[in-house]
């Protein structure tokens, strides 16, 4: 009695029936017709299938004439919901009770039905729509659901159908794009799992998502795009049964961390505490990894140990996982050390810590079901599947800062493909403004090149600023005839296109060559003769005349030849002459002024025959 009960303890707690703080993840759905309930509702997101993160979808609304719970298979009553052609895809709304959640689910999907509302029978707060354990044996259609499912309130599930029922066209809008938080351009996910291989289809499972979205998680954690961190659960042994047999078995540290038995018979196989002790080394394989800057090895090490290490070849030892270890270029000493004493009766920190943060936070709940991933501190709803799970990380980006992984075909369709997405698009220069997002297109002017287009990115968008006239020559007109080519695009205008130069339009469509000729703008002397060319015009001088285009104008060769040279003799014999009178001057001034000093000199010794004598006699005085 006492083994069976505290076997029960071990499960509940670790398969997700214990008490906890257990969040509702929830979406939006808008009803758009009939008049009368329009309005957004709230809705609780399945825990199987593959909710539409980061989408919406939009249908039409059936309940069924029979078959209202959806417990056995619609063929039987001979009822189908596939859409037609052109139609909207079906939602199907069914009653609660009878049978799982899943089974409705199913049998809904095998009849075509593209979601599922399930309108819950009393009235109650929201639940989340679980995978039932009790038909893990028998279940494995579970894996299978594809199909978005939901619970909605008794009351709109009432309003629903009282509206199909008198006639009216229900439709409505499942919206999961604010189910999942996208702050920044990086998505922080744990994944809450564990090294267990033989508990059923949900360990499988488990194994074979790992498998498959290593390479994905791989990609995204190298490029620095999402933070990833492993955890695992354990419980603790109440102290009244910390000496028995079963939590010795189960537990390491002396009960403080443990797990159930994997086969479920302590007799047989391996204990729960071989489990707790491979938990404990994947996290040590993760902090050892993350600390030498290479998280992603901890994909490596999991995929490869359930491939060479499975229990049901008896090969879920310790020295077969240090060989994998060792395999990847992990350092081993670090990894025991990370591990510690499994047989002290202390406190182990690695393990501490998993206990610790499995407890909710903010707007996260308790971690209490296997596997578990949560996203942005938001709990992920749906099945374990690489398609479904990319697109809920996808959907924690911010629009626009996305990786190339989230805009593949495999979880991503492109709106820009069909019609531009209805943006502005420029066929000659293969230029457009679509911009295919996660969460669906933006109409958003491009930049090429280095080229800023700028407009309202559905009609219109056109270059701008340096370089713009190197794109598609900035939208505006140019041609090119007989090896010349003009453009109306100015580098430098910011007020887009003006034609050139001898053309005239809008400089966009067309500039039309200007008849200088014709319009009298060029070649008007009356001596001249106009030709009009493309873009230009030619003008020559009737006779010997020589046209000079900066005035206009004719000259003659013969004259304006004779003139220049008489001109220059001119010039040469006035330069000669100005030369000779200076020269002249300069003899005269230079003569005048030594006969004035010969003079004043004689009169020194000398009366002059001019001169009185008194004034000879003061000067003789100065001297």
């Amino acid at each position: 009695m006492r083994r069976e009960l505290l076997f029960c303890l071990c499960v509940s707690f670790l398969w997700g029936s214990c008490v906890g703080r257990f969040v509702v993840e929830k979406n939006s759905l808008r009803v758009t017709s009939p008049e009368a309930l329009k309005d957004v509702y709230e809705c609780a997101i399945g825990n199987f299938g593959v909710p539409q993160y980061g989408g919406t979808m939009m249908g039409l609304v059936v309940y069924p004439k029979a078959n209202k719970k959806a417990c056995k298979g619609f063929d039987e009553f001979d009822l189908s919901f596939k859409s037609k052609a052109g139609g909207l895809p079906t939602f199907l709304l069914i009653d609660r009770g009878d049978c799982y959640f899943t089974k409705k689910a199913w049998n809904a999907q095998n009849a075509g039905a593209a979601a599922i509302l399930v309108s819950d029978d009393k009235l109650e707060p929201l639940i989340t729509m679980d995978v039932p354990e009790e038909e893990l044996g028998s279940g494995d259609y579970q894996q299978n659901i594809s199909i978005p499912s939901v619970l909605i309130t008794k009351s709109l599930g009432d309003d629903l159908k009282k509206a199909i029922n008198n006639g009216d066209m229900v439709n409505v809008n499942l919206d999961w794009r604010e189910s999942l938080p996208h702050p920044d351009e990086r998505v922080e996910y744990e994944f809450w799992t564990n090294s267990n291989d033989e508990c059923g289809p949900k360990c499988d499972s488990q194994i074979e998502f790992v498998r498959n979205f290593k390479g994905a998680a791989q990609i995204l954690e190298r490029k620095g795009y999402t933070q990833f961190t492993p955890h695992y659960i354990t419980w603790y042994c109440p102290d009244p049964f910390i000496l028995s047999k079963q939590c010795k078995s189960q537990c390491i540290n002396h009960g403080r961390y443990c797990a159930p038995d994997p086969e479920q018979d302590f007799s047989k196989g391996y204990d729960g505490k071989d489990v707790v002790m491979q938990n404990l080394r994947q996290v040590c394989v993760f902090k050892v990894a993350n600390d030498s800057g290479k998280p992603w090895l901890w994909w490596d090490y999991v995929t490869d140990f359930s491939i060479r290490c499975p229990m049901k070849e008896e090969k879920y030892t310790k020295e077969c996982a240090e060989k994998v270890i060792q395999s990847l270029g992990i350092d081993l000493k670090k990894i025991d050390e990370c591990i510690g004493d499994p047989n002290a009766d202390d406190v182990n920190p690695i393990l501490k810590t998993e206990q610790d943060v499995q407890i909710g936070h903010g707007s996260r709940g308790d971690v209490t079901i296997l596997p578990t991933l949560v996203i942005n501190n938001r709990q992920y709803r749906g099945k374990l599947d690489k398609g479904a799970v990319l697109k809920a990380i996808c959907a924690g980006f911010q629009e626009k800062t996305e990786p190339a992984v989230c805009l593949t075909e495999d979880i991503e369709t492109n709106e820009c493909l069909e019609n531009n997405g209805g943006c502005w698009h420029d066929k000659a220069a293969n230029v457009s403004a679509c911009k295919d997002t996660f969460r669906g297109r933006l109409c958003e002017c491009p930049i090429v090149n280095g080229v800023q287009f700028v407009g309202d990115g559905y009609t219109h968008c056109e270059a701008s600023g340096s370089g713009r006239c190197k794109i598609n020559n900035g939208g505006c007109w140019n041609q090119t005839k007989d090896g010349t080519t003009y453009s109306a695009c100015m580098e430098g205008a910011s007020n887009g296109c003006k034609c050139p130069a001898g053309f005239k339009g809008d400089g966009i469509e067309s500039c039309d060559d200007v008849d200088e000729c014709k319009e009298r703008t060029a070649c008007q002397c009356s001596e001249c003769k106009c030709k009009n060319t493309w873009g230009s015009y030619e003008c020559s001088c009737r006779g010997d005349l020589l046209y000079m285009r900066e005035h206009d104008t004719c000259i003659s060769k013969k004259p304006s030849t004779e003139v220049g040279w008489s001109f220059l003799w001119i010039i040469f014999l006035g330069l000669a002459l100005a030369g000779v009178g200076a020269y002249a001057v300069y003899k005269y001034r230079i003569r005048g002024y030594m006969d004035s000093e010969i003079r004043a000199i004689m009169a020194q010794y000398m009366p002059l025959e001019n001169q009185p004598e008194g004034l000879n006699h003061v000067s003789h005085a100065n001297i």
